[in-house]
């Protein structure tokens, strides 16, 4: 995955002219997809704080914090590792321990309208659940990838498998719009209840390694009529086609060579991040140590439990100042020089630090009510000025890739836009 690395732009040579120290062609970044003031912006940050500089200290080095999903990749890890499991039947759950990982903590109030099921009526988790746990426990004792003999084509032509891949992913998606994030976010997370970290990496990489075949596109799957259940009939539609983020691997190694630490911060579950950043396949090769993502209890024999880490902050929201603040502003003495994120959970770290240079923001069109939407609009208006905080990137959802500008195109879409 390694990439050939280019000379400064024009733009990064003014910066170095303005005053930053000079950056030498190994530690810049090829042109590739980037908008070349946000890829000048970074490479005069490097030069300006990297081992290159008149002040740089080996024994107190700079670091920078990465958030994980539609940062570093395109798409979410988590989500494809969902879908994985539920194609798979890759579960560690027998079907009691199952229900009590759907049902945590999750209110017992009707999901939003836009969930109501085919017959336009309320759904909610105790609808809802009723239905999964029958369908996996029918699975659980006939999928040979369970404790059945059956082999998982075959299970696959049973109405059960259906419903229950639909009604789980759905849920995902119902809890995810209806419910807070503090709520919904460690939620998918307890699905991972009866395995070990090994088979939660192992699961990872099969996941990416499927994905990078499958191609960017909507799915919907809608449950079978014909095993209707308490909650009736549903449908979910969702995102496929994950990608590795060849510029994100680039600027990962660049920090790196520059003698930066470098961080992943991800409201994803930590076995899932700590394996795609660090399998030297996927290219990011950064060491699974330097992970700071959601944790859940395991037992003595490192088994994970559906409860969320005792004495931890979730890394979402105002949950990454806090666990950035307790593991590296408490290692460091200082705060990250640059970070990089895309979404409301990464909004807080963006904008608590004062020691921040640079924020750099994969544009998906944030609502502009939000923080991250007003830091993209500063990023716009600000587009050209040296000494901007926030720096927009533009990026194609038809195809994963980032463009060469600070616009967004949806998928389906045809022509990108800066802002929503």
């Amino acid at each position: 995955m390694q990439r050939r690395l280019a000379l400064l732009t024009p733009l990064a040579a003014a910066l170095v002219a303005t005053g930053c120290a000079s950056l030498s062609p190994a530690m810049g970044l090829s042109p590739a997809h980037w908008d070349a003031f946000n890829r000048a912006q970074i490479e005069g940050l490097i030069a300006s704080l990297g081992k290159g500089s008149p002040g740089y200290n080996a024994a107190k080095p700079p670091y920078v914090v990465f958030d994980w999903d539609n940062t570093s990749v395109f798409l979410d890890i988590e989500e494809a590792s969902l879908i994985y499991q539920l194609e798979n039947l890759a579960f560690g759950a027998t079907p009691a321990q199952l229900e009590v990982a759907l049902r945590k903590n999750i209110p017992k109030k009707d999901f939003l309208p836009a969930h109501n099921n085919a017959a336009g009526k309320p759904v909610n988790i105790d609808l809802v659940v009723p239905d999964i746990v029958a369908s996996y426990t029918w699975l659980y004792q006939n999928s040979s990838t369970l404790k059945g003999s059956k082999p998982l084509a075959a299970v696959k032509l049973d109405p059960n498998y259906i419903a229950f891949t639909t009604k789980v992913r759905y849920l995902y998606e119902a809890i995810g719009d209806t419910f807070d994030h503090d709520t919904a976010y460690p939620w998918v997370t307890y699905l991972f209840v009866g395995m070990t970290e090994a088979q939660v990496r192992k699961l990872t990489a099969d996941t990416v390694a499927w994905q990078l075949k499958e191609p960017v596109a909507k799915v919907k799957w809608t449950s079978p009529a014909a095993l209707p259940g308490k909650a009736g009939v549903v449908s979910v539609s969702w995102k496929n086609g994950l990608r590795l983020q060849p510029e994100m691997q680039e600027l990962y190694a660049a920090f790196r060579n520059a003698g930066f630490d470098v961080w992943v911060c991800s409201a994803s579950f930590v076995d899932v991040i700590k394996e795609i950043s660090s399998n030297p396949a996927f290219g990011y090769n950064n060491p699974p140590d330097r992970v700071l993502a959601m944790e859940l209890e395991r037992d003595a024999n490192g088994v994970i439990q559906p409860e969320f880490r005792r004495g931890y902050d979730q890394t979402q929201g105002p949950g990454k100042t806090k666990n950035i603040q307790r593991f590296l502003v408490s290692k460091y003495g200082y705060g990250p020089s640059f970070i990089a994120g895309d979404s409301e959970g990464d909004q807080n770290m963006m904008a608590d630090f004062a020691d921040t240079k640079k924020v750099l923001i994969v544009n998906r069109l944030r609502d502009p009510k939000t923080d991250i939407g007003k830091f993209s609009a500063m990023a716009v208006q600000n587009y050209g000025k040296p000494d901007t905080r926030y720096l927009l990137q533009g990026r194609d959802d038809n195809t994963g890739q980032w463009v060469a500008s600070q616009l967004h195109t949806p998928l389906g879409a045809t022509q990108g836009k800066a802002l929503k």
